[in-house]
């Protein structure tokens, strides 16, 4: 299933180097080898990817509004890869891992965050914004690709024990460049660690456009590695379902890893603290606008008769109240006491960090004195 090594010209070539179920305009596209991998999903479970996919453009939104009001430190938007987000994470079982990177707002909705943890860390309130016990969901990864080398060492650790799960890593196209990824995929493929690597190809990695990066599909490097890969349309959120479902099938049996890069493009900035007018070229982002990954499953359903307004108002409705609740309980958030940060470190007392926290304590009340002082 390793794509074509075809050089990449410009963008339009570059989509005809992917797989897809759904073309840009909804129309159902058979697929020998990916078809088998949905055969079981109907026209309720496009309804329900529709609805993920709404609801995670609603948070989205609503965590850039937030962050331009000052309530968050900054966002990490994911408008137009909804599809690629939601469609891998609603494949994975609940026993599978996720090594994340900052972007993976989608699937950590689809492992079941609550609305007050799209926001937790990006306010600076705790570290991991999440339980990553409860949701099997690895903190959110700031280092760019060092979340592959975390997936690959538990997916180490699941083929010692023998267990029947798999561990999967998400990042970005800038990331393909870091040693980190690259030396994770051959600790992978040596040891045939039962981990999936999903590249999202967003085009950009923050100004540096992929092209300046890889003259050739990523997708191409896998196999050099020896992982097989599969290369698919990144704004289709079926052959994102089903190029998720072959890697992880792949990855179970005990044949090794596999390698999935979902062609997709960052409509926003690639944080709060960018501006993309300065480097994007013009037009560039209408093109992309007319391959929106939710308009694309809508038109489907629409033309297959199996979505009504009534299913779309509730969706929106329900959209808007995981986003107020969002904002409520960014709102309500109360900051800790600084000594807390030493809360949960071990199970057990330990000398060492009861010393740092007396020296850290020590630190805090020269500022009480300082301030006592000036007054």
């Amino acid at each position: 299933m390793s794509p074509q090594i075809t050089p990449i010209a410009d963008t339009e070539q570059d989509l005809e180097l992917t797989e897809r179920l759904l073309a840009p305009d909804g129309t159902r596209v058979r697929h020998p080898q990916l078809d088998p991998f949905v055969a079981d999903v109907d026209h309720d479970v496009l309804r329900g990817l529709l609805r993920d996919m709404v609801v995670l453009r609603r948070i989205d939104a609503e965590g850039v509004a937030l962050q331009r009001q000052g309530q968050l430190g900054l966002w990490a938007p994911c408008q137009g890869q909804e599809a690629t987000q939601i469609g891998t994470a609603r494949a994975l079982e609940d026993r599978d891992y996720v090594f994340p990177s900052y972007r993976e707002t989608g699937v950590i909705y689809a492992r079941g965050a609550q609305p007050g943890d799209y926001v937790r860390m990006w306010r600076g309130e705790e570290g991991s914004a999440y339980d990553p016990a409860e949701l099997r969901v690895a903190p959110l990864q700031i280092i760019i690709g060092a979340q592959t080398l975390h997936a690959v060492g538990y997916a180490l650790g699941i083929r010692h024990e023998g267990a029947d799960e798999v561990a999967v890593t998400y990042f970005g196209d800038g990331a393909t460049s870091q040693g980190d990824v690259n030396e994770a995929m051959i600790f992978a493929a040596s040891y045939r660690a039962p981990v999936v690597f999903v590249c999202q190809n967003n085009h950009w990695a923050i100004s540096e456009p992929v092209a300046v990066q890889s003259q050739y599909p990523i997708a191409g490097r896998a196999p050099g590695f020896g992982i097989p890969s599969l290369r698919v349309d990144g704004n289709d959120v079926l052959a994102c379902l089903a190029a998720m479902r072959w890697a992880l099938d792949h990855a179970r049996s005990g044949r090794g890893p596999a390698y999935i890069e979902a062609v997709t493009y960052r409509m926003g900035p690639h944080t709060t603290a960018d501006d993309p007018t300065r480097y994007r070229p013009e037009g560039e982002l209408d093109a992309w606008r007319r391959r929106d990954p939710i308009s694309r499953l809508e038109a489907h359903l629409r033309a297959a008769g199996e979505l009504s307004e009534e299913y779309v108002a509730q969706t929106q409705e329900t959209a808007d109240a995981v986003a107020k609740e969002m904002r409520a309980q960014c709102l309500g958030m109360v900051t800790r006491p600084p000594l807390a940060v030493f809360d949960g470190v071990y199970a057990e007392p330990h000398t060492g960090l009861d010393r740092q926290r007396e020296e850290y304590a020590e630190y805090l009340a020269g500022f009480e004195e300082a301030t006592a002082w000036r007054s």
